[in-house]
């Protein structure tokens, strides 16, 4: 598979303090990809980076085979919503539509107006009166009528209630599937990724932990329950993600490279958050510092 965005090494700082260090990082293109991972991980920073809002403080970034903003062509690439879905107050929704429209060389104004014509915006409601779904789907509507061939969202859905939410994502994979977007979706609700993300890479402390299709990821995982058992004593094809330990007995959530044939562990199954939250709570030595992706150029 070819690569959305690339990244070695990448860091930005700001003063001290490192928001992102020495991240390695391959983003599959054609994909709808959940970024995943705890605060601080440096999910939004790495977004910023990739849409151009930022510069690099260290490493190399590249996105659709360019550098982020180096180009008006390369920043039409690149849809962004960001966390806060931004839109502007005291303007209308058709002032939004006709603000993208000349701030956009790409912009697709029959696909904006039957957009918001679906979702059942009105075009004359001022942004500051819309709902906070209304407003984060007028944020994903300026990111999707701009045609971008790369579409970053930071936490987009975080501050909605459920039904929004899931109104919110529905209707992002009806754009996806019409459009054949690449999709960069990052957020804190493993749910929400496990609806919407075919692809899962999990950031913590700018390092990637798991990356991988979402079916192989459960697939290539298993939770162990068993006797008491220190975990540097499993065979070489089971890695140890996390483990919990009783006073007899022992849980584990194992990376398995084939069956788990010791008839003293019972096997279960392991959901996504599953997954997610043993890599978070790991300890750094618990996964490869680079996880095999194959990318070929």
């Amino acid at each position: 598979m070819t690569a959305a965005v690339e990244a070695r090494g990448l860091g930005r700082r700001y003063g001290r303090r490192w928001a992102l260090r020495d991240c390695d990082l391959d983003v599959p293109a054609g994909r709808v990809v959940g970024l995943v991972g705890p605060n601080g991980a440096g999910k939004s920073t790495l977004l910023n980076l990739a849409s151009g809002m930022i510069e690099p403080s260290a490493g190399e970034l590249r996105v659709l085979g360019g550098r982020p903003g180096q180009s008006r062509g390369q920043l039409a690439k690149i849809g962004f919503v960001a966390q806060d879905t931004p839109t502007y107050a005291g303007l209308s929704v058709a002032d939004h539509l006709r603000l993208g429209a000349r701030l956009n060389p790409g912009w697709d104004a029959e696909l904006a107006r039957a957009r918001v014509e679906r979702l059942g915006l009105d075009p004359d409601r001022r942004a500051g009166k819309l709902s906070g779904g209304q407003r984060a789907q007028l944020a994903l509507t300026l990111g999707i009528a701009k045609r971008p061939e790369l579409l970053l969202l930071d936490e987009p859905v975080a501050a909605l209630d459920p039904l929004a939410r899931r109104e919110f994502l529905q209707s992002l994979l009806e754009d996806v599937a019409e459009q054949g977007l690449s999709v960069v979706l990052s957020s804190h609700l493993v749910s929400d990724v496990e609806r919407t993300c075919d692809y899962l890479i999990v950031l913590v402390d700018s390092r990637v932990r798991a990356a991988g299709d979402v079916d192989d990821l459960l697939t290539g995982h298993a939770r162990l329950t068993g006797p008491r058992r220190d975990p540097a004593d499993l065979p070489p094809g089971q890695h140890v993600v996390s483990a919990a330990h009783g006073e007899r007995q022992s849980t584990m959530i194992v990376r398995c490279d084939g069956p788990v044939l010791d008839p003293a562990w019972t096997v279960g199954d392991v959901s996504l958050e599953d997954v997610v939250l043993a890599y978070m709570s790991a300890p750094p030595d618990a996964a490869p510092r680079r996880p095999a992706l194959e990318v070929r150029k």
